[in-house]
């Protein structure tokens, strides 16, 4: 459904300088597959998803919706094709909905712009809103009237109510309370089945993405570090990166939480302006050798379903 070659998204700092928050990505999403990409916060996540579906300009790469080939820079009228296939729901509820709009306005305007007769539109918002948990008589009102929760599921609404192929969720349960984010999690499971959904699933708690997700790419600085089966990436990782990030992953149980070994991560993080050769993580690996500042390690095979990129994986 997805795949991704070299893709880069670079941001201009000025005076020849460049933040490379996105470095040459190489990845695939299987049509009905939900692939998990977690990291750190500034670890290029949801530059990445919002440059696949054309939100940022590609720096450079390619990336393919099926057989078709995305272009570097949307227009109006790439937006208007690819948008009937490829949606987004946003991180932040309370930002991702203009306070100036009625939530029929909000959930309808993508079937308004493609010229849907108004009565339509109408029947077709309560329909999705009824979907999503909600009630048809909350068209008339606005976002301040509903809490962050029933926003992200008007989010959510507005991005299904087209029909789309594939999904790009950017942290859409990082800013509600554990409750919600488990109602999310079960409409968008639901959604998923119902409809045939391909979903790149971005968060930050790896339990959460480890139940969602079939596959798990991890990303740190720009370049995805490993990924494979969720459940074996988060049972048995291999990057000492993926390693320090699953052991800081806190447990639900107090006591088991504070008997578990904590190893304290030291060191600098890179910075991502003008990136040097060698490893990301040099700086900060308790493994890393001369090598692993001089070579870039690449993304490699080491089994059927698991890839790496570190010299002494």
């Amino acid at each position: 459904m997805i795949r991704t070659d070299q893709l880069r998204k670079f941001f201009d700092m000025g005076r020849g300088r460049q933040l490379h928050a996105v470095d040459g990505v190489t990845l695939t999403i299987e049509a009905n597959e939900i692939l998990g990409l977690v990291g750190e916060s500034g670890s290029g996540k949801s530059t990445f998803g919002k440059t696949l579906i054309g939100l940022h300009e590609r720096t450079s790469g390619d990336a393919f919706l099926g057989e078709a080939r995305l272009p570097a820079k949307f227009s109006a009228s790439d937006h208007l094709r690819f948008s009937k296939s490829m949606q987004m729901i946003f991180q932040d509820p309370y930002a991702s909905l203009n306070p100036r709009m009625t939530v029929l306005d909000i959930v309808g305007e993508g079937l308004s712009i493609r010229g849907e007769r108004a009565s339509s539109v109408r029947d077709r918002v309560a329909d999705w809103l009824e979907r999503v948990g909600l009630n048809a008589d909350h068209m008339s009102r606005y976002p301040h009237e509903f809490s962050g929760g029933q926003r992200q599921h008007i989010g959510i609404a507005r991005a299904m109510i087209i029909e789309p192929q594939f999904v790009v969720c950017d942290e859409p349960i990082s800013a509600l309370d554990v409750s919600v984010q488990a109602q999310v999690i079960n409409l968008l499971d639901d959604l998923k089945k119902s409809m045939g959904l391909t979903l790149l699933f971005i968060a930050h708690d790896l339990s959460m993405v480890r139940y969602v997700s079939d596959r798990m790419a991890v990303m740190y600085m720009g370049v995805i570090v490993e990924s494979g089966p969720s459940d074996e990436v988060f049972f048995n990782p291999l990057h000492p990166y993926t390693q320090f990030l699953i052991e800081a992953n806190p447990e639900p149980d107090p006591a088991s939480e504070r008997a578990k070994p904590f190893s304290r991560l030291t060191g600098e993080i890179s910075s991502p302006v003008d990136v040097k050769p060698g490893c990301r993580f040099a700086d900060r690996c308790p493994k890393a050798s001369s090598v692993c500042r001089e070579e870039t390690p690449v993304l490699r095979l080491i089994d059927a379903t698991r890839s790496i990129a570190c010299h002494h994986a």
